[in-house]
Order: structure tokens, then C-alpha cells, then sequence
């Protein structure tokens, strides 16, 4: 089964050539580069037209049993603390560390995953840095 499904998350990253952008996008600045349906009553890309880009639609979607996935082949889990750890399963989950989490507890959230035996998908080196004067001083 785990080759199977290594298998359809590349067919999955293999889709993502087709990418649906937004009406007028390339001539407007300040438009943000997400999807958004069209809505003119004569507009090219509304009708379909080949030239003026693809509509989401049924048969972009990935496979059902790797949707959601991380490439690496486990489900994300978004954790703020430690707490959140309890009951995952190491065979099928990864954590991720929130972006709002600081060092300390970011620290025991990585030490208590490892311990578990969870993926850390944003694990950080939090060792100490050592300054570059001191190693100079001790000469």
C-alpha cells in the first residue's frame, strides 16, 4: 500500500502544472493571484474560450486517498502546544509547529514529537548559537 500511495502523490504533484488564474490578472497590479469566477456577461474565459485559461472543474482534483496529504506521505497536524500531541499516530500524522509559537515552548513541542516518534515537517535547530568572540577569547 505505501508504494501505491507514493505513487499517487506524484501523480498528484504532477497535476499541479495546471494552474487557474484569475481574470485580467496580468493587467491589473493590485489584484491577488487567486481564483476567482468570472462573471462577465461577455467575457472570453466565463464562455470557455481555450486561450483565456482553465476552469477549476472536476478531474483536477488529486486522488481521493492521498488528498490533503504532505508530499512526504503524512497528514498535517497544526500543533500550539504540547498538549496538542496527545493521541496522534506517528504511522499516518506529521506534526507542524504553529508560526506564533516561540522558541520555549516550540523547544518542548519538537523534544516531546521526537519522543513520541512524530515527523516535525518545520523542526528548527534551537541549540544555543555559539558567538564567534568567545571562541577567539579562549585562544
Amino acid at each position: 500500500m505505501a508504494d501505491n500511495k507514493i505513487r499517487l502523490i506524484r501523480v498528484r504533484s504532477a497535476k499541479t502544472g495546471c494552474k487557474f488564474q484569475r481574470q485580467c490578472l496580468h493587467a491589473k497590479k493590485k489584484l491577488e493571484d487567486t481564483w476567482r469566477r468570472p462573471r462577465g456577461l461577455t467575457s472570453k474565459q466565463r464562455r470557455q474560450y481555450r486561450a483565456k485559461g482553465a476552469h477549476p472543474q472536476a478531474g483536477y482534483n488529486a486522488p481521493i486517498a492521498v488528498r490533503g496529504m504532505h508530499p512526504s506521505g503524512y497528514f498535517e497536524v497544526l500543533a500550539y502546544n504540547p498538549s496538542d500531541l496527545e493521541g496522534l499516530d506517528a504511522a499516518t500524522q506529521a506534526v507542524r509547529i504553529a508560526g506564533g509559537v516561540g522558541r520555549k515552548k516550540r523547544g518542548e513541542i519538537q523534544q516531546k514529537a521526537i519522543a513520541a516518534g512524530l515527523k516535525v515537517l518545520n523542526a528548527k535547530n534551537l541549540a544555543p548559537a555559539v558567538v564567534e568572540e568567545e571562541a577567539e577569547a579562549d585562544e
